[in-house]
Formats: structure tokens, C-alpha cells, sequence
């Protein structure tokens, strides 16, 4: 079988279980939205799919075979992940912590080549940052660390991309753009979302892990359901249909128990 997947695979830290069990088959190009509250193991998750931890027991394959046997190099070249919070104290610019991507496809001691030159270039003209090329990475905004840290993953031209809340530090227009350009892309996604409205948007299909657990696993319109979300985040919504997906108005406590809300209640993702 082509491709990343997590059979059974669970991961115990300390005594607790953080993932219990999942089992994910990534189909080639599409984009998987990872939902849940926090501590529902979302990012270990994908830090399991990456290659970063290695599960308790179960396995996770790449073509079939585990990926613990494919090592690391191979495994990066085809794997791209995103952190929800990237440092360094080194003095980089944006150029170089977007070539960093490019480590993987060369050899040991050599310089960058064409195809590097190429790639940074393209990744940094996707996310809007050739003009921030050569400033120090330390005076980013922290949303703009965000598109770098997207665009060193788009250099590494990966197969399938890892992203752990890609839009924790952005405004609306650039989640916007930048869930445009990560469906748009030639690469299998996964992508942990907080954002319930944007990942019935963006994404072909949907994992929600509560506890751990997979609770439901489906398209945006088969999951996101009053009850699905009352059930997993504890709160009331209303699901209503938009073009193509499903869109989710949450309730306030006061509107649901039927006294004075003092305003409509708002769109939008979890609380």
C-alpha cells in the first residue's frame, strides 16, 4: 500500500495514554483535518505520522513499510512537518530558515544548488515572503515566523505535509491564503485544526480524537453535528449548509437556556 498510514498505533507517556488506538489511512493528494480539544492528542498524533515519536504499539507504515525502518533521511525527504511554535537562537534570516528545508535532498558538506536556489525561491514567493528574504528571523511578527516555518516545509518538497495548527498566528486573510495554498498543493495533508468552520472549508475529510480516541472519522458534512460537537467539546451549535460544506454556529449559554443573549451568537471555530 502507497502512501503514509497509522495502524492502531498508541502512544503512552508516563501512565497515561495520549493516543489510543487510532487508525488513519492518508488517500494520495487529499487533505485530512485532524479536530479535537486540547489534549485529545492531535499534534502527538502527528508527530507519530511524521516519525518524530515512535508508537507505544501499532505501527506506522509509509508504502508499507514501518516507518521506523525507512531512516530518517529517506523519511524527510518524503515527510514535511509544521510545529505549532518554532525557536532558534541562532541569527538566521528567512532565506536561510527556509533553505533549512532543502537539507534533506543534499549531500553531506555540500553547497546549495540550483534546485535549491529554485525551491526556497518558489516556497518563499508562495507564502508572500520574498521581500522578508534577507531579514533577521528574529523581527518577525509571530505570524510571519508561522509562513516561514510553512515555507521551509514547501521547500522541502515533501509527498505528504504535517501541519499542527498552521493558523494559530495568523489574521483571517492570511489563514485564508494559506489554507489556499496547502489545498492546492501536489502533497497529502493532514492538518490539526482548532477552527471547526475552516476545516469543513479546507478539508476532504475529517478525524476527531477526544481523549485520545477516534470518536468519528468522515466528510465535514458526515461529522459536524450537533451532537458530534456537543458531545466532544461540550458545547450547543447549529449546523447549517453553505456551497460544497457544512458551516457551525455556536450557541451561548444564555441563547441555548433561552434568556436574553444580549446579541446574536457568532460563527466561527471552538471557543
Amino acid at each position: 500500500m502507497t502512501g503514509l498510514r497509522a495502524d492502531r498505533v498508541v502512544r503512552r507517556l508516563a501512565d497515561r495514554i495520549v493516543v489510543d488506538g487510532v487508525t488513519l489511512t492518508l488517500r494520495p493528494g487529499e487533505t485530512v483535518g485532524l479536530l479535537g480539544p486540547n489534549g485529545s492528542g492531535k499534534s502527538t498524533l502527528l508527530r507519530l505520522l511524521a516519525g518524530v515519536l515512535a508508537p507505544t504499539a501499532g505501527v506506522v507504515t509509509l508504502d508499507g513499510r514501518p516507518l521506523s525502518e525507512a531512516g530518517r533521511r529517506a523519511t524527510a525527504r518524503r515527510i514535511a512537518t509544521v510545529e505549532q511554535h518554532a525557536h532558534t537562537q541562532t541569527e538566521l534570516t528567512v532565506r536561510d530558515v527556509v533553505g533549512l528545508g532543502r537539507i534533506p535532498h543534499r549531500r553531506a558538506w555540500t553547497g546549495a544548488t540550483a534546485a535549491d536556489t529554485r525551491a526556497v525561491a518558489e516556497a518563499l514567493a508562495r507564502t508572500g515572503l520574498t521581500d522578508r528574504a534577507g531579514q533577521s528571523w528574529h523581527t518577525l511578527s509571530g505570524g510571519e515566523r508561522q509562513r516561514a516555518q510553512i515555507a521551509r516545509a514547501l521547500a522541502q518538497e515533501p509527498r505528504e505535509l504535517l501541519l499542527d495548527e498552521p493558523t494559530n498566528h495568523l489574521d483571517i486573510q492570511h489563514q485564508l491564503e494559506l489554507l489556499d495554498l496547502v489545498v492546492t498543493l501536489p502533497a497529502t495533508t493532514v492538518i490539526a485544526l482548532h477552527d471547526l468552520n475552516l476545516a469543513a472549508m479546507y478539508c476532504d475529510r475529517l478525524l476527531v480524537l477526544r481523549e485520545g480516541r477516534a470518536v468519528a472519522e468522515g466528510t465535514p458534512a458526515q461529522v459536524l453535528t450537533p451532537a458530534l460537537i456537543e458531545q466532544v467539546y461540550g458545547v450547543h451549535a447549529e449546523v447549517g449548509d453553505a456551497p460544497g460544506h457544512p458551516v457551525i454556529r455556536f450557541l451561548r449559554p444564555a441563547a441555548r437556556d433561552g434568556l436574553p443573549s444580549h446579541g446574536p451568537a457568532q460563527p466561527g471555530g471552538t471557543p
